[in-house]
């Protein structure tokens, strides 16, 4: 493992494999078989399963467990003590170890802080969802979904601005980096940079608080 940070009091099993950069911090647990890749961040007490397969660039924040059944892409964002699940009927009295099911989080997904996440769905690129929600069905590209249960409220940009008055042809602008999306067939694209690319290094660094991009829309 090169270039790997882990803090003395945190616990990685063996086998793993850890990319270059990535950083593992106070009282964390890396269980064995996990695919963790370059630069990611692992703030305190965070607890990754066994054969769980993590991206790069991804940053978890403290108090989360990513449990046997969670594919994280890269880039993906899990904000403070959310919830994330492997069986829809749990049962102390039932073993279920070998039925854990699938939870996705595609590429630059963001999940707020003590959100749920009920397992067996799939976060689509860049989705947002809010501090606090509780999502049990999939989430669209680039959804921004609040409330409990969660319900789509309307889109997000890569930057996480609402993208708001679509022109004729369902093409929205972000006030941050001034990429355009097109909103068509319920579905949104961005038009002005792949999804399965990352961000300019000119674009990736904030300038601005969201609240001054809100006073000035």
């Amino acid at each position: 493992m090169e270039n790997v940070k882990i803090h003395e009091s945190a616990y990685v099993d063996e086998p793993v494999s850890i990319g270059r950069g990535t950083k593992i911090w106070h009282f964390c647990h890396i269980s064995k078989h996990a695919d963790i890749g370059e630069d990611c961040v692992f703030g305190q007490n965070v607890f990754v399963a066994n054969n769980v397969k993590i991206g790069s660039r991804v940053k978890v924040q403290n108090n989360v467990s990513i449990y046997t059944g969670c594919e994280l892409e890269d880039e993906v964002f899990l904000g403070p003590s959310c919830v994330l699940t492997n069986v829809t009927n749990p049962r102390s009295q039932v073993n279920r170890h070998s039925l854990y099911e699938k939870t996705r989080f595609r590429r630059g997904a963001t999940v707020g802080a003590n959100a749920t996440i009920v397992c067996g769905i799939t976060i689509g690129r860049y989705a947002f969802i809010a501090a606090g929600s509780v999502v049990t069905k999939n989430v669209p590209d680039y959804a921004l979904i609040l409330g409990n249960p969660g319900r789509q409220k309307g889109w997000m940009s890569r930057h996480g601005h609402p993208l708001k008055n679509p022109d004729v042809n369902g093409v929205m602008s972000c006030p941050e980096s001034g990429f355009r999306y097109q909103l068509a067939d319920n579905l949104l694209r961005c038009i002005d940079l792949d999804e399965e690319e990352s961000l300019p290094d000119s674009l990736a660094k904030g300038v601005k608080t969201y609240e001054e991009f809100k006073k000035s829309m």
